[in-house]
């Protein structure tokens, strides 16, 4: 069965971040898209791991994204790890130091350099797992009920 259909309609940004979940999988990390951490913020993708590990993941689909981006260093304070996924064209001499690496594409992803561990505090922690664990079922409830409108405000 071809994946073709699945990826059509998706953006660019999209398509990394579908690589990025489905590589995540396989290191037992579980994500959620569009995750809002606080108001003014909203992240490509959230990954919980199995120790309870939270990893943010920007997906730049080009220069002009990269660059036009002015609230990244904002979402440092929600994680334990930053990472940035670009496809193999991305200048990637353009990312901070410090920062994660993925190459990713709509089928797959490789880390290629590990962002620094800053260890969220105990009570942050609580609030990003609050968060995730309700924008995962909220999403979950919208795949099973196509009447249900979900907004990322919840």
């Amino acid at each position: 069965m071809s994946d073709a259909p699945d990826t059509e309609a998706l953006r660019p940004g999209q398509l990394l971040a579908r690589g990025v979940c489905r590589h995540l999988l396989s290191h037992d990390f579980v994500t959620v898209e569009e995750l809002v951490p606080t108001a003014g913020l909203r992240v490509d993708v959230m990954a919980l791991g199995p120790k309870g590990e939270v990893w943010v993941i920007e997906c730049k689909s080009s220069r002009a994204d990269f660059q036009s981006d002015n609230k990244w260093q904002g979402y440092l304070e929600w994680c334990d790890r930053f990472f940035w996924a670009v496809d193999a064209d991305f200048p990637t001499e353009l990312l901070p130091d410090g920062t994660g690496l993925i190459m990713a594409d709509a089928y797959g992803a490789e880390i290629l350099r590990m962002g620094l561990e800053t260890p969220l505090a105990g009570a942050r922690r609580k609030v990003m797992l609050q968060k995730f664990a309700r924008h995962a079922a909220l999403r979950q409830q919208a795949a099973r009920d196509p009447a249900f409108r979900f907004t990322s405000a919840w």
